[in-house]
């Protein structure tokens, strides 16, 4: 038997202030779309914003149904908007925040499994790695290099023999 173990390099921010210029203003987007979430069940609201490689932004938010799991996430959201209005381009950076009117969001939320998944597709899809940007409304932000770093054994198209 062997042992190995993985690590994952993440930058950690002390607050919005030290981000880079473009790395805050994608934040602010995900910031600004938790506004626009549909979330009256769990009072949990999420946003995303996407960089594309050619410099244009897009957001997200989740979207709740009374029909759990029906809703969608913010990650999903802004990813099939990116992949339906601009095919073809891939993703530079992704932003991810939230509100959560039942406590406070002073640190970095991270994406669901199904969402990591779906990341690590869309990187494997354009062969561009996805800078995540974690935060909360205040408090540390992470920035982790690229999506897959945070699904290391990520089931992908090898798995199906398909490509």
């Amino acid at each position: 038997m062997k042992h190995t173990s993985l690590h994952i390099p993440v930058q950690i921010f002390q607050d919005f202030t030290e981000l880079n210029p473009s790395d805050a203003l994608l934040l602010e987007a995900a910031r600004k779309a938790t506004g626009h979430a549909y979330a009256p069940y769990s009072n949990f609201r999420v946003g995303a914003a996407v960089m594309l490689i050619d410099g244009q932004t897009l957001s997200g938010s989740n979207q709740e149904n009374a029909s759990f799991p029906a809703g969608i996430c913010a990650e999903r959201v802004v990813l099939s908007a990116a992949s339906a209005t601009f095919p073809g381009t891939a993703i530079i950076s992704l932003a991810l925040t939230y509100v959560n009117k039942s406590s406070t969001s002073n640190r970095p939320i991270s994406p669901c499994g199904i969402c990591r998944q779906t990341l690590a597709e869309y990187e494997q899809r354009f062969n561009h790695p996805i800078r995540m940007i974690l935060g909360g409304i205040s408090g540390e932000i992470f920035i982790v290099n690229r999506a897959t770093d945070l699904l290391p054994f990520a089931f992908s198209n090898q798995e199906l023999n398909t490509y």
